[in-house]
């Protein structure tokens, strides 16, 4: 795998740039992040239909639910932290519980902030977003499947929500793959499936591939779309030994989804991994990774110590 050349943030701003110049309904809500997500020259393409609002998230949420009142298209953008927890009530009844739509970005998830520190570092956005009824939830792991997500918001109604990070991110995806079932599946995992998502994609790939250079059946299922899960996910995984590894709190995002699927099923164990009782701190994000136990090692000796145990 390579480094990918085109930064997410590039990604959502040249989406933007290319159907806002041909959709007349598509507005492009900032909170004083113009900058920080590249979308500062869409102004001269879009004109009044791109608004910085400043800081004030919830009255961009407001600004969205009238805009999508009036038949437009708002996608929004700002950091995590303030695109979820500051701005639940907001998106949950004025948007959601109103009937409307809009597309939410919110960025630098979980460890990526770095160091914007605790405040900024989201590990609760995905459960937030998993309560609203209805609503459609993302979390990409490159630029391919980022723009490809972004092209599937144009028909999608309701309230979507999607997970990144602004920066370069490691190449997964060569650009042939299907996107429209929200899962990827790589091996058959007889003996154990890892599902996992966003930035975590890239290492729990190379984990299995040295596991299956030792005779491991190992499974990788990139499930980047957490919300509706696509019922084949359940086929997948049943019978089957499951690790999560998320970027997130193991509380509402990923790993609860997974085991909300599985709740029925008394023959699949599911193993996880992500943030536990901790808040964010401000470091950069190999540093944070380790001190959260979210390395690649650790990765790889909690995929072993399962594997040992069905030895």
């Amino acid at each position: 795998m390579t480094e990918q050349v085109k930064e997410m943030r590039r990604v959502y701003s040249d989406f933007l740039h290319d159907v806002g110049a041909r959709d007349s309904s598509i507005v492009v809500l900032e909170a004083d992040l113009s900058s920080s997500m590249s979308t500062n020259s869409l102004k001269e393409v879009l004109g009044e239909r791109y608004v910085n609002v400043g800081i004030m998230e919830a009255e961009m949420v407001g600004l969205a639910a009238g805009l999508s009142l009036q038949g437009f298209k708002p996608y929004l953008h700002t950091f995590g932290p303030f695109a979820s927890r500051r701005v639940f009530d907001q998106v949950f009844i004025s948007l959601a519980y109103a009937g409307l739509g809009a597309t939410i970005i919110g960025s630098d998830a979980g460890v990526t902030a770095e160091m914007n520190g605790g405040t900024h570092m989201p590990f609760e956005d995905l459960g937030l977003m998993r309560l609203i009824p209805h609503a459609t939830v993302f979390e990409v792991s490159d630029a391919i499947q980022f723009e490809a997500v972004l092209q599937q918001t144009r028909t999608l109604s309701g309230v979507t929500y999607i997970r990144t990070t602004r920066k370069q991110v490691e190449r997964i995806y060569n650009g042939v793959e299907d996107f429209s079932k929200g899962f990827i599946l790589s091996g058959e995992g007889v003996d154990l499936v890892i599902v996992t998502s966003g930035i975590f994609v890239a290492p729990v790939m190379r984990v299995a591939n040295r596991l299956k250079k030792e005779g491991y059946s190992i499974g990788v299922v990139d499930l980047f779309r957490v919300k509706p899960m696509d019922k084949m996910v359940r086929s997948l995984l049943v019978g089957k030994s499951v690790l999560t590894v998320e970027n997130h709190n193991v509380i509402g995002g990923l790993g609860s989804a997974v085991s909300d699927l599985l709740s029925e099923d008394t023959n699949t164990p599911v193993y996880k991994m992500g943030i536990v009782e901790q808040f964010g701190r401000v470091g950069k994000q190999d540093y944070l990774l380790s001190y959260y136990g979210l390395d690649e090692d650790s990765i790889e000796k909690r995929a072993r110590c399962i594997l040992l145990q069905k030895a």
